[in-house]
């Protein structure tokens, strides 16, 4: 049985102040490429950890890719009392701590081809509680399930008290508040430069604590963009004013603090895109990508990035997916 998840991208956190009531809460866009493809069998006992083509893959993905299946096949083997092993081969994967949610993906398929062997009902959310994804931001669980383009709507003070990556958080992964397709005609471009600044681990929950609760003014002024201005243009199909939100996010509450945190480069490049006519720049969680979306008036765009960034990182086209993972058995 082989399955295959997408990529998303994070857009921002909404609420990272609480006074309402509530936490985190975030919108998110699932993409066609780069994507995770996993191969899994049963085994007669214990975990193993396998690759297509051991040429295609770095360390620090074969280490990431080992670990994150690893942990999350045995945390499902124990869930529902499972008496035999599995074998698991990595056909496709991509780098991880890059913004992309790889660490959501695998877990979450390694989880699914379990739940499927033994012909147990899941989706998304019943296996991110399982595993333990989706303790702060649900983008990568409903993009699991749903792909498109995803509202979730955090979480009550009640069930979570402090702010925590998802990485650190206990709490189950939030409400779906909202799915809607992109449109087909707008393309993506995404640019990761080479970064020895990732975020995950220690580093990432003393960030939450450090810089948590952000203004209230400028949680109420995010809403009020992503709500009034955002979504509205997505649906009306305008590009350029869609865009314009996506400049105006990185300046407000939680995306603010990721986006000052990064480096020189990274806030160059993203110059650098406005400057040639990008029609909006965001970061995907704390990068480092950096997104835009494009279309047939502003393409020139790709080349132009392509020809900036030169041997310093990677640029790719890719598009919207309005569906979730995919299984073939």
């Amino acid at each position: 049985m082989i399955i295959k998840s997408p990529s998303r991208l994070h857009l921002t956190l909404i609420d990272m102040n609480g006074s309402y009531g509530r936490i985190d809460g975030g919108i998110g866009l699932t993409i066609k490429d780069p994507n995770f493809v996993l191969y899994g069998e049963p085994a007669e006992k214990g975990i193993t950890v396998d690759f297509k083509d051991n040429t295609q893959f770095n360390d620090v993905i074969r280490n990431e890719c080992v670990s994150k299946i690893t942990s999350a096949a045995q945390k499902v083997i124990d869930h529902f009392d499972i008496d035999e092993g599995f074998y698991f081969r990595v056909d496709k994967a991509y780098l991880p701590h890059s913004g992309l949610g790889s660490g959501t993906q695998m877990g979450l398929s390694t989880g699914k081809l379990i739940a499927e062997h033994i012909g147990a009902y899941s989706n998304g959310y019943s296996l991110g509680e399982i595993i333990g994804r989706g303790g702060t931001s649900g983008i990568g669980v409903f993009s699991f399930d749903f792909g498109g383009f995803i509202v979730d709507g955090g979480h009550s003070l009640k069930s979570k008290s402090s702010f925590l990556p998802s990485s650190a958080s206990q709490a189950k992964p939030p409400q779906l508040l909202a799915h809607y397709d992109f449109p087909d005609d707008w393309e993506i471009l995404l640019v990761i430069l080479d970064s020895k600044n990732t975020v995950n681990g220690q580093k990432e929950v003393n960030i939450f604590q450090d810089y948590c609760p952000v203004p209230k003014n400028e949680v109420e002024q995010t809403s009020h963009i992503i709500f009034m201005n955002m979504i509205p243009f997505l649906l009306e199909r305008d590009l350029p004013a869609f865009g314009h939100s996506i400049d105006e996010i990185q300046k407000r509450g939680f995306k603010n603090v990721e986006v000052s945190l990064q480096s020189q480069q990274i806030r160059d490049l993203t110059d650098k895109l406005r400057e040639i006519g990008a029609y909006g720049v965001g970061m995907s969680s704390f990068g480092p990508t950096v997104y835009s979306v494009f279309d047939k008036n502003n393409k020139h765009i790709v080349e132009e990035i392509k020809e900036y960034v030169g041997n310093r990182g990677i640029v790719l086209t890719t598009k919207a997916q309005n569906y979730g993972h995919e299984i073939q058995k």
